[in-house]
């Protein structure tokens, strides 16, 4: 992590905190950085995705993302008897760009199921709240709110799905590192009135189980980061589902390959502006940090909480199975213009294609509950009906 670090009010807050307290670990420090009441990343005023912001998702690549994902929600609404009250739950909705896609699919698709929806926006920030409203308004009827702590209560119950897109890649992780006296954490210190890492004894018994449970060694001077909350929050979406599904996208990988001597660095990423960085001590407040997320811990603390692992793939392949190749012909057809036709084709292309595109960084995990070997449209021969 580099020496050059640019002071924010933040860093001079956890500085002074630290100076006071004592060193944080790093899971403390990215949840301050990232949600410290208006001064974190996700905290604070700003926009923070799309062109004016600092990364891009799937859901600003192109409407057809949240329309493929509502195409799956009607095949889960089938799959549980079409009932007449079914929530979708989304965590971490930002904006509201993927609600909107979702409602504004469903709405023109399937009214029967559209008419019976609640979506309920699952967030942190509640400023956030009025902003949706707004953006969602043609769908107000539709609308209800909660904070994760009541979705992790139990109090919560519904028929319905789950859904996230980018959600445990900003939950915040402790580092690990392997070295010539065992496994360490890094901790974040001061030092002349500076932010710096520092190693010390594991702070969690749990890091030390969590490698063993993935049968996963690592490599001398080898990081890696660990989510502690990932399984928590699979737990608590599944106990509040009674029925349904939870779909889940993000970049990351199985254990096997995410904690590989490959990556001997870790995948910690900061980004700031379009641009990443691998500093999580500058810019504090106003960079996003996140990790890759260890798909086997989801599936491991679904199977746990009581869900079936139905699919998990690439992007590309989700996006395939529930149709990606008729919407394009779809959009070409209605196209008013060439120019228009190939801004379809270029933005489908970003969300489909490996090597560079989103279509194998990002992975779609459907776990299930209280139904036994759903079909999927995701399961289709690409280009087939079931």
């Amino acid at each position: 992590m580099g020496e050059q670090v640019e002071k924010t009010e933040l860093a001079n807050i956890l500085a002074q905190r630290i100076a006071a307290e004592g060193d944080l670990t790093f899971a403390s420090f990215m949840e301050a950085a990232l949600y410290e009441p208006g001064l974190g990343y996700y905290t604070s005023a700003g926009r923070k995705v799309g062109a004016q912001g600092d990364f891009y998702t799937s859901m600003n690549v192109h409407s057809a993302f949240g329309r493929m994902i509502a195409k799956e929600i009607s095949r889960f609404w089938e799959l549980l008897d079409s009932p007449a009250n079914f929530t979708i739950a989304e965590a971490g909705a930002g904006g509201g760009q993927l609600a909107l896609d979702i409602l504004d699919a469903l709405a023109e698709l399937n009214q029967p199921l559209y008419q019976g929806i609640c979506y309920r926006l699952i967030e942190k920030e509640p400023s956030l709240k009025e902003a949706q409203e707004t953006f969602l308004a043609r769908h107000g009827a539709h609308l209800a709110w909660s904070t994760p702590e009541e979705l992790a209560s139990g109090n919560l119950s519904f028929t319905g799905c789950i859904i996230s897109n980018e959600l445990f890649d900003a939950m915040p992780v402790h580092i690990v590192e392997m070295t010539g006296e065992g496994l360490k954490e890094l901790y974040v210190g001061v030092r002349n009135g500076e932010l710096v890492e520092k190693h010390g004894p594991l702070s969690d018994p749990q890091l030390a189980e969590y490698f063993t449970k993935f049968q996963v060694a690592l490599m001398p001077g080898q990081r890696a980061e660990v989510n502690l909350c990932a399984a928590g929050w699979i737990a608590a979406a599944a106990a509040t589902l009674e029925r349904g599904f939870v779909l889940t996208v993000d970049y990351g990988y199985l254990a096997e390959e995410l904690y590989a001597p490959q990556r001997k660095d870790g995948t910690l990423m900061c980004y700031y502006q379009h641009q990443t960085g691998e500093d999580p001590f500058e810019l504090v407040g106003q960079q996003d940090i996140t990790t890759h997320v260890n798909f086997s811990d989801l599936m491991a603390a679904g199977v746990e909480a009581g869900l079936q692992n139905v699919w998990y793939g690439e992007q590309y392949r989700f996006l395939l199975g529930t149709g990606m190749v008729e919407e394009l012909m779809r959009l070409e057809a209605a196209a008013t213009s060439e120019q228009e036709r190939i801004a379809h084709r270029l933005n489908l292309k970003k969300l489909m294609l490996p090597e560079g595109g989103m279509g194998d960084t990002f992975k779609v995990l459907i776990q299930a509950k209280g139904v036994e070997n759903p079909q999927l449209l995701c399961m289709r021969k690409w280009g087939m009906g079931l």
